[in-house]
């Protein structure tokens, strides 16, 4: 079997891969909706800090262009209005 994970042992690896083949799928499903969860938060959390001063909704609004695209969230959910430039890095 190729290396999956290049800064991961092998044996390692070989370990983590028999779990996950023996975990049942509803424990699967359950992961990868708390890793989505995860992100959502992670992504929020950064046009937060963007953005301090946006309202929730705009921070929805700014999720959904990172999500969708620009433009299919503008057809989703209207155009973004702006409160303030984000922060320069």
């Amino acid at each position: 079997m190729t290396q999956v994970f290049i800064d991961t042992p092998p044996e390692t690896e070989r370990v983590l891969f028999a779990l996950l083949r023996e975990m049942p799928p509803w424990r699967k499903v359950e992961m990868v909706v708390q890793l989505n969860q995860t992100v959502h938060e992670l992504a929020l959390a950064g046009l937060r800090e963007r953005y301090p001063s946006a309202s929730s909704k705009e921070l929805r609004r700014r999720l959904a262009d990172m999500a969708l695209g620009p433009e299919l969230a503008e057809n989703a959910y209207g155009p973004l209005t702006e409160t303030e430039e984000p922060h320069a890095a």
